[in-house]
């Protein structure tokens, strides 16, 4: 029967996403691992790659097409066998139109009330038989990765289909199962586990929605002579990075604290490195350490030391981390993204280094895989290039903490009563005081500064 191919969800927060190019024509055969189309999301450029073979009988969202809705029917393929043209007619019959305007909301994601697309009579809805992957280690994820969702509160909980037919079958609410799967996905044998009362999880009544009142685009031009500014279209990233801090800002309690770090130390520990730094085959030193290096390294053995505050809010249960996932936010045209440094407390300066620097060129080059820059424990976001003194970043869920790092300068200091020269950074913290409370985010920061003053601590 004809296989439809939708629009997958690349991510937790992904809700639309561009049809960039198709990679193959109507008629044209394919088979397993052929690459198929190319999808952006707010993060990254994505490969669509095929697991089925078959004819590409019918392309319903041609390329070019922006917004398009998760689990919408973007092609049919005809399976071997099939009539090509009879599998092309059903999907013209079934296709919806490809964008929905800008102001109308995305799809609700409940699987029980909506069905993951609208097939054609027979056809065979499968988001699982195709998987869009990174350019960048396109055979590196599982086949069979994208899902359907629901929703658990403001969470979106990604499961297999299989998961969803035996929990549909079984009377059970997905929202309510503890997935186990990639990412939290849920897995069937999550649901088996919840037929016996197994793996379940509390859901907190839903909150009051926050009434925010926005002022209408037409009564904000109207401030502004006609003529006297230029409209430039928000792109995805855009709508993704003002949504997301507008729910940060007004979901999470932010609490700040601030201190200042003496640098000296550091600054002589960093060049002393950098002198001793090897020659590669190129003759480029083998590395080149940054103050924000040190940052990353100090933030993640500080949340070790501190182990409380290395932790993520969920109205079930505090998550404490074992290892410290430093996010660190990183510029790129149109906004930021935030890739993140596994288990950082174990890696050394020059690894650091060199991960950041290979991290921050394909951020830039939007060739980043979601797992590259999804999840962590805490953030680093650094202004001091900018001569920046002091900021408050806003924290970036998951996470109940984000560091913001003002720029390193000389400062008139008081010792033994006595005005002297010393090299003083500012750095802020931002805490979740759900879960991150002043005291607990105090102690932390003081971690943080101790290893700063004293970056030998570091490396023993």
């Amino acid at each position: 029967m004809p296989v439809n191919i939708l629009m997958p969800a690349l991510s937790p927060t992904m809700e639309k996403g561009n049809l960039a190019k198709w990679l193959k024509k109507e008629g044209e055969k394919v088979k397993p691992g052929d690459v198929i189309a190319e999808i952006e999301t707010d993060k990254a450029t994505m490969e669509y790659e095929a697991i089925d073979e078959g004819t590409l009988a019918k392309i319903v969202v041609p390329e070019g097409t922006q917004d398009v809705p998760v689990n919408q029917l973007i092609a049919v393929l005809a399976e071997e066998g099939e009539d090509v043209k009879t599998a092309a007619a059903g999907a013209e019959k079934a296709a919806k139109p490809a964008v929905k305007p800008a102001s109308a909301p995305a799809p609700a994601a409940s699987v029980e009330k909506r069905p993951e697309a609208t097939p054609q009579d027979g056809a065979s809805t499968r988001p699982q038989g195709h998987i869009p992957v990174p350019r960048e280690g396109a055979k590196a994820l599982a086949k069979g990765a994208a899902s359907g969702a629901v929703a658990r509160g403001s969470e979106r909980v990604f499961s297999s289909p299989l998961a969803r037919r035996l929990a549909r079958d079984a009377g059970i609410d997905l929202a309510r199962v503890q997935g186990s799967g990639p990412h939290g996905r849920i897995i069937a044998r999550d649901v088996e586990a919840a037929k016996s009362g197994k793996g379940l999880v509390a859901i907190a009544p839903a909150a009051a929605p926050l009434a925010v009142q926005v002022p209408a685009d037409d009564k904000i031009r109207a401030l502004f002579e006609p003529g006297s500014y230029e409209v430039v279209p928000h792109d995805n990233i855009r709508k993704v990075i003002a949504r997301r801090l507008l729910e940060a800002k007004l979901t999470i309690p932010h609490f700040y604290l601030t201190v200042d770090c003496n640098i000296d130390k550091l600054l002589a520990a960093r060049e002393e490195i950098n002198a001793a730094a090897g020659k590669d085959k190129e003759g480029k030193p083998a590395y080149k350490i940054s103050v924000n290096d040190f940052v990353i390294k100090a933030l993640a053995l500080a949340l070790q030391r501190v182990p409380d505050a290395n932790v993520t809010w969920t109205e079930g249960a505090m998550l404490r981390h074992r290892h410290s996932d430093i996010g660190v936010a990183v510029s790129i045209p149109g906004g930021l993204i935030t890739p993140v440094i596994r288990k950082a407390e174990q890696k050394s300066l020059s690894a650091i280094s060199n991960e950041m620097k290979d991290f921050a060129a394909r951020a830039r080059a939007r060739k980043l895989k979601p797992e590259e820059y999804q999840g962590g424990s805490s953030a680093v976001s650094n202004l001091g290039m900018y001569g920046v003194k002091e900021f408050y970043a806003i924290i970036n869920p998951p996470h109940a903490t984000i560091l913001s790092v003002g720029a390193g300068e000389e400062r008139a200091v008081v010792r033994n009563g006595k005005i002297e020269p010393a090299h003083l950074m500012t750095v802020g913290l931002a805490t979740d005081h759900r879960a991150v409370d002043g005291a607990l985010g105090a102690v932390l920061l003081s971690a943080f500064k101790a290893l700063v003053e004293n970056p030998v601590m570091m490396v023993v």
